[in-house]
C-alpha cells in the first residue's frame, strides 16, 4: 500500500476526475460503492427525504463550497489552494478490499492526515473515492465550516506511510518492500544548459510551477463566471478557458525546450579508415 500526496489545487474538479478516471459529469450519479466514506458532518446536510445519490459535479461543488463561502480564508503563507488530494494504491497482487474495508481505510488515512479529528464533526469536508481497482482517493477542503484554515501536519507523508503499514498488517495485505540501498555516485557539476533547463522545468511544472498557479486561478474564475446568468458571463468564461489553454501550451513548450537543452550532443564521428592488407614483396 503506497500513499501519495498531490499538490494542492484551487478546485476539486481535477482531483475528482483523476480519482474517477474520467471527467466529472452532471449526469453520472456516484453511489456508496464509489464514494465509500466522507466527513461525519455530511449527515447534517442531507435530509431523510433528499436524494441519496449525488452526481460527480454535485460532489465537487459540495467540496468547493467552503472556498466560495469564505473568500478571505488562506494559509499563513496566503495560499488559497484549499483542496488536498491524496491517494493510496494496493500491490498488484493484493486482493480486492470490500466496501467496509475501503471505508475503514479511508477514515484511518483521514485521521493520519489530520483532516478528520475524532469528535469534531464540523471540521474539513472530505470524501473518499474508490473508482479504480486497487486505488483509493481522499479529497478534502482545508477550510473549516467556520472559515478557519486547517494546516495539515508537517510530517503528513510520514504519518500516512506509518498508517499504511499498520493497515497492511491489520488487513493482511502485501507489505511494501524496501529496495536495496542506492549506491553513492559522484555527479558532475551542472552545465549552463542544464541550469537553464532546471529553471524552465520549474516554470513549466504542472503541480507547483508559477504558470500552473496562474492557470489554476484562470480556470477557477472561468468556473465561477460560467455559473452567472447571461450571455456575457458565458462569453467571459469561454475567453478565460482559451487563456488557460494558451497557458498550458506555453508550459508544454517550456518543458520541450528544457528537454532539448539537456539532451547530450552527438559528436560527429569521422569516417572509418579502410584498412588494406599489405603483402610482402
Amino acid at each position: 500500500m503506497i500513499p501519495r500526496l498531490h499538490e494542492r489545487t484551487h478546485t476539486p474538479h481535477d482531483p475528482l476526475a483523476e480519482a474517477l478516471g474520467r471527467p466529472v459529469s452532471p449526469n453520472e450519479g456516484l453511489t456508496e460503492y464509489t464514494v465509500v466514506a466522507h466527513w461525519p458532518g455530511l449527515d447534517y446536510f442531507t435530509l431523510d427525504d433528499e436524494q441519496k445519490t449525488w452526481t460527480s459535479v454535485q460532489w465537487a461543488e459540495h467540496l468547493e463550497d467552503p472556498y466560495l463561502e469564505h473568500p478571505f480564508a488562506a494559509s499563513p503563507g496566503n495560499d488559497r489552494r484549499t483542496i488536498l488530494h491524496l491517494d493510496i494504491r494496493l500491490h498488484p497482487d493484493d486482493r480486492e478490499l470490500s466496501g467496509p474495508e475501503w471505508a475503514e481505510t479511508a477514515h484511518r488515512l483521514a485521521r493520519a492526515a489530520g483532516i478528520e479529528i475524532p469528535g469534531k464533526e464540523h471540521g474539513c469536508r472530505w470524501i473518499a473515492v474508490h473508482a479504480q481497482p486497487g486505488r483509493l482517493d481522499l479529497i478534502a477542503n482545508l477550510i473549516h465550516l467556520d472559515g478557519a484554515w486547517h494546516a495539515p501536519p508537517t510530517d503528513i507523508l510520514r504519518r500516512l506511510s506509518d498508517e499504511a503499514r499498520r493497515i497492511e498488517q491489520d488487513l493482511r495485505l502485501i507489505p511494501v518492500r524496501t529496495g536495496p540501498t542506492a549506491r553513492l555516485s559522484i555527479r558532475p557539476a551542472p552545465t549552463a544548459s542544464a541550469q537553464l533547463a532546471t529553471v524552465l522545468t520549474q516554470l513549466a511544472d504542472e503541480q507547483v510551477g508559477p504558470l500552473a498557479t496562474v492557470r489554476g486561478l484562470v480556470e477557477h474564475s472561468a468556473h465561477r463566471i460560467a455559473r452567472q446568468p447571461g450571455a456575457a458571463g458565458n462569453d467571459a468564461a469561454h475567453r478565460l478557458e482559451l487563456i488557460a489553454r494558451r497557458l498550458h501550451a506555453i508550459q508544454q513548450d517550456l518543458d520541450t525546450t528544457a528537454a532539448q537543452l539537456v539532451q547530450p550532443r552527438v559528436a560527429a564521428v569521422p569516417p572509418a579508415v579502410r584498412r588494406t592488407a599489405h603483402r610482402s614483396p
